[in-house]
């Protein structure tokens, strides 16, 4: 067993993001040792997982003024983050894909499954006209971030509506190469791949959490949010994390101090129907997107981005497993987050 700085993951991190920002990403994340070991010139699925969950939460930390900020204040009193599950939207069309993309979550779950996810559990999202896949990690489902991919049903929609959509996202390109694509069937054949076909992967894996489509006309912007706050959101953000979330020890507590520290927190606590799950979040951060006018001109809008999350996991009774669930009604509460105050 090997530490932080010489393990299989880390050397992807800081190949990845050099090795001063790689160093410092990994340094704000709890890793079990049994994620840190050297693998030598190979690299299993569960190490290239851990190392594409450190590299999209630094794209968190880059994008996200409100979560660099708790993170830097967790790691001034010593206390590291345990990437619990990131969240992504998708558009899923009822003919076909979306642009060059495969349609909804199949344009993440090509990726997810040969590096050892399996779909967990579906959560219908009706208020949202939405369904939430969350995608858990075989070999370390508690310790390799989940990921709660979510498809937006564009048929649950009008025709105005469809049309718009159709036209900002079947401009959609598609991040993976072929060569990628023969690594991933690589990783699904065989567990593990040389580190050199690893290393060259995962930035091609990290871009395909990000907007794939061209920025889209104004007008089909406010047709897409008048009806969808949340296609809205896509339209803007694309495939980006739409947060990533800290697994905290009382996140009612630590609700309250950021609350009273002036952050800004849900006025809530979302409470699982089971009693175990327990999550809150900041708001989302207002960013500058790219969008164009009628004539192709480009323009800027301010929208809302992504954020940050906190959940507390209680263990399942008779067991200290974890409960490593979801909930349709805490994630229809959590969405709330990137609406426009």
């Amino acid at each position: 067993m090997q530490d932080l700085h010489t393990s299989t993951v880390a050397r992807l991190v800081r190949a990845h993001l050099g090795d001063e920002i790689g160093a410092v990403t990994l340094a704000a994340l709890n890793m079990t040792p049994a994620l840190l070991s050297d693998e030598g010139e190979r690299v299993s699925r569960a190490s290239m997982a851990t190392a594409l969950g450190a590299a999209l939460f630094r794209t968190v930390l880059d994008g996200v003024p409100s979560a660099a900020g708790y993170v830097g204040e967790r790691l001034e009193i010593d206390t590291r983050i345990t990437l619990d599950h990131g969240a992504l939207r998708t558009i899923l069309f009822p003919d076909g894909p979306t642009g060059a993309l495969p349609g909804g979550q199949e344009a993440f779950a090509r990726i997810l499954r040969p590096l050892g996810y399996v779909e967990a559990a579906q959560y219908p999202l009706p208020r949202l006209r939405m369904t939430g896949h969350a995608w858990c990690h075989l070999d370390h489902p508690e310790d390799i971030l989940q990921y709660f991919v979510s498809e937006l049903h564009v048929d649950q929609f009008d025709a105005e509506f469809a049309a718009a959509a159709h036209r900002v996202f079947d401009t959609s390109l598609d991040p993976l190469s072929a060569q990628a694509k023969a690594v991933l069937d690589r990783f699904a054949a065989e567990g593990s791949v040389p580190f050199a076909e690893a290393e060259a992967l995962l930035p091609v894996l990290v871009s395909a959490f990000d907007r794939a489509h061209e920025p889209a006309f104004e007008d089909d912007y406010e047709t897409l949010l008048a009806q969808s706050k949340e296609a809205a959101w896509i339209a803007t953000e694309g495939n980006a994390f739409n947060h990533a979330t800290d697994r905290v020890a009382d996140v009612g507590a630590l609700a309250d101090a950021l609350r009273a520290a002036g952050k800004p927190i849900k006025d809530k606590v979302e409470h699982s129907a089971s009693g175990r799950v327990h999550q809150t979040a900041f708001r989302a951060d207002m960013v500058e997107r790219p969008l164009r006018r009628a004539d192709g001109a480009p323009v800027t809008r301010t929208v809302p981005g992504s954020f940050f999350e906190f959940i507390t996991r209680d263990t399942l009774p008779g067991s200290e497993a974890l409960d490593l669930g979801f909930d349709s009604g805490n994630a229809t509460g959590i969405f709330a987050m990137t609406r426009t105050p």
